[in-house]
């Protein structure tokens, strides 16, 4: 074999210390004032230089150790359109017998993926074989920053066993990478088995490492588990950067946790940092969700104040937050203060306003602004057209939301997975579950018919993440990297899948409409498709089953979703707790309850328990007081369970102990919704506890309550029968007419009370 060094002293070029000089040294194309008209002879020519310079890039690529001429020589290469005559060169060496690096096919793989061509980038990585040439670390990670810019995680993760298996060491840009790629994809579990690989092999996490892990945790909502983290890294290893600082400050937001935002922006100051414009972007959009709209708009005033422009995303929330609000006409004129300022609103602007009309029932005028900006092509977006679907939906419109689905594919617009979702959400509410599964099928089929029966036939059949992962790796492991890309690619353009939300909506929807067997068929396909069920799909199916008589089979899917360790919402017991003191069971209604407390974060077992002796031994007035106690102490107050409670006491006739809890909650000044008094007037009327059900009765008129007009007629008729209760009846129907209720319904009761008396 021959060296380098056998090829630079004939190719060798005078070297130059500044920038300027090494762009004339690189610009081998001539310029048009020295020669305007080529003749054959001088094409060919130039065509022989530019070859030689190929080759020098070649040889010498390694030793530009500056980043400035490395980029200068991809530049070089691309801008000329030498990437393919780069290849040639490459040969022309390897038939002349010298060693061909890595380095110098890096610079092609890397130039290809600066421009977007990143097929051909992995192509160049995968005939490397072909050069003799083995992939160095930094080769892998040149085409591993391409295949994760295409979001291709299982194109990634298969190149690093490729690298692992040909026994060349991943550095610290490696795991980075893959770590954020992971984390971006929602395997934060793998993500952290990644950052333990680090350290087995003796690689320090760094701030970057740390950040990705806590930007996944916090899209996983899992705050408090980036916010240990954080605070162990600050401990044990790095100090945070601003960025980080970020992540979680829009992770709390985004949770709707704003009063720990603010205190962790105090933490950032105390550290020396100085709000920026993403922290200010990140309360503003969170205050702008969570409905606190004057405190939104002062940040936005202080951010001004304090000399920061706001960009295209700053006044996207802006505009965002003025249409949620209902004041559509400022977010209109807050766009045209973006073109005044210089900023050309994006596709994101116009939905937000669009949304906006479509939320306070302008459909027309939100169809107009759409067709209006759809002239211009950028503006063909898929978001327009799903917020326009939900809106037709909303409304009952679901005929006129085909017809916009129908449009987009035909503008070559593809639908989403939330478009579909949205679609499919509107014909199960309209009870048309036939052409919701028609599209759901659709959507699994995808734009590619072949590619989906392919995939789903045979023994190597993809049918979920793990088996496509598998199915990638051999490819990659038979040196068919770019078949692997390829398919991947095909795979991501044939369309969308559905997600667990579009299993909730049929499950919901056949649940609804009576078909709990296909509820469950459902259930179990998605399991099969690789998904997992979340909170919801338990809640609908549990309710689902109990709506049919099936409380065994409901308690049979609580113990799956407690078996596959699914996140405990309260959405579950509360279809748990409902049911069981419809079904006069309140005693387990209120252990479930005390299992999803002891299932949160912080709570004491042991307190809980104490609890639960209160409650068996009936001592209720306690262990409601406790609960309240634990309530406020954590900061997660919820009457919903209380109500449950205080309506299954009134259902198993022990008015008694519903009182009780109507007491209790009166002392923390906690009120109760008008169901709850509805129930309580009812019992109490069974009762026979007049005077307790009018005191109840009256609570509702103060609430502002307007009872149903049966319990108002039981109550007035329990008060005319009754001796001594009659004037009851005549003081009640007075204070009903004074508070907008309808005389007409109960003037021939007042005259049956006065007849009594």
């Amino acid at each position: 074999m021959l060296t380098f060094s056998k090829f630079i002293k004939p190719l060798s070029l005078r070297r130059k210390n500044n920038y300027n000089t090494a762009s004339r040294i690189f610009s081998a194309a001539p310029s048009s004032e020295d020669e305007p008209h080529l003749s054959p002879a001088n094409t060919v020519d130039e065509n022989h230089l530019s070859l030689r310079f190929c080759i020098w890039i070649a040889l010498r690529f390694e030793n530009l150790r500056s980043h400035e001429y490395r980029n200068l020589a991809s530049c070089t290469l691309s801008n000329n359109n030498w990437l393919t005559l780069y290849w040639e060169a490459l040969e022309v060496l390897k038939k002349n017998g010298v060693l061909i690096t890595s380095e110098s096919v890096r610079v092609l793989i890397r130039s290809y993926s600066t421009i977007g061509l990143t097929e051909k980038a992995v192509e160049c990585f995968g005939r490397m074989c072909e050069l003799d040439c083995k992939p160095d670390a930094h080769t892998y990670n040149t085409i591993l920053r391409a295949v994760l810019r295409k979001q291709l995680f299982s194109l990634a993760f298969s190149l690093y066993n490729m690298m692992l298996k040909s026994n060349c060491c991943p550095n610290e840009f490696t795991f980075n990478m893959l770590i954020d790629g992971f984390c971006k994809s929602g395997s934060i579990k793998s993500g952290i088995e990644m950052v333990d690989e680090m350290e087995r092999r003796e690689i320090l996490p760094d701030v970057v490492t740390y950040t990705a892990i806590i930007s996944g945790l916090c899209h996983e909502r899992k705050v408090d588990d980036a916010c240990r983290l954080f605070n162990v890294m600050k401990e044990r290893w790095d100090r945070p950067d601003l960025i980080c600082y970020n992540v979680l400050i829009n992770g709390f937001c985004k949770l709707g946790r704003l009063d720990e935002a603010v205190s962790f922006l105090r933490l950032l100051e105390r550290d020396g940092f100085v709000l920026a414009r993403n922290g200010y972007s990140s309360l503003i959009d969170g205050l702008f969700r969570a409905r606190r709209y004057n405190e939104a708009h002062s940040w936005y005033a202080k951010m001004l104040k304090e000399g920061i422009r706001p960009d295209v995303v700053v006044y996207t929330i802006m505009i965002r937050g003025f249409s949620e609000e209902g004041r559509v006409g400022e977010a209109v004129r807050m766009l045209d203060e973006m073109s005044r300022t210089g900023l050309v609103p994006d596709a994101y602007c116009y939905n937000a306003v669009i949304k906006g009309f479509c939320d306070i029932g302008l459909l027309d005028q939100a169809r107009s602004l759409q067709l209006e900006v759809s002239e211009q092509d950028q503006f063909h977006n898929t978001c327009t057209y799903t917020i326009l679907i939900c809106g037709m939906c909303k409304k009952g419109m679901v005929g006129k939301a085909q017809e916009i689905f129908s449009q987009m594919e035909k503008l070559g617009c593809f639908p989403s997975v939330v478009t579909f979702n949205a679609l499919i959400n509107g014909l199960c509410k309209a009870r048309k579950l036939d052409e919701a599964h028609l599209l759901f099928y659709k959507m699994e089929i995808g734009r590619s018919p072949s590619l989906f029966f392919r995939l789903s036939q045979g023994s190597d059949r993809v049918f979920d993440t793990v088996s496509l992962q598998k199915k990638v790796e051999q490819m990659c492991e038979n040196g068919q990297v770019l078949n692997a890309y390829k398919f991947l690619i095909q795979l991501a353009d044939s369309g969308v899948l559905p997600d667990v939300i579009t299993y909730n909506i049929l499950i919901n929807g056949l649940c609804k409409a009576g078909n709990i067997n296909g509820a469950i068929k459902l259930f179990k396909d998605l399991q099969l498709k690789g998904l997992s069920p979340d909170s919801v799909t338990y809640g609908t199916l549990i309710d689902g089953l109990f709506r049919a008589d099936r409380e065994e089979d409901a308690l049979k899917i609580h113990g799956h979703m407690l078996k596959h360790e699914c996140e405990h919402s309260f959405s579950v017991y509360r279809a748990l707790m409902t049911w069981l003191c419809r079904k006069r069971k309140v005693s387990l209604a209120f252990n479930f309850y005390l299992e999803y407390l002891k299932n949160l974060p912080g709570r004491e077992v042991d307190s809980i328990n104490a609890l639960e002796e209160y409650f068996v031994t009936g001592k209720l007035e306690q262990a409601i007081r406790g609960l309240l106690e634990l309530d406020f102490k954590f900061g997660g107050f919820n009457s919903a369970p209380y109500t449950i409670l205080l309506i299954g006491f009134c259902q198993v006739k022990k008015v008694d102990e519903a009182l009780t809890i109507l007491s209790v909650l009166h002392k923390f000044n906690i009120n109760i919704n008008a169901t709850s008094c509805v129930h309580l007037i009812n019992g109490l009327c069974e009762e026979g506890k007049l005077d307790d059900a009018v005191d109840i009765f009256l609570y509702a008129l103060d609430k502002g309550f307007v009872l149903g007009s049966r319990i108002c007629k039981k109550l007035l008729e329990c008060c005319i029968h009754t001796q001594n209760k009659k004037e009851y009846a005549i003081d009640l129907i007075r204070r009903m007419k004074s508070h907008g209720y309808r005389s007409e319904r109960y003037d021939y009761l007042e005259k049956m009370s006065l007849l009594h008396q």
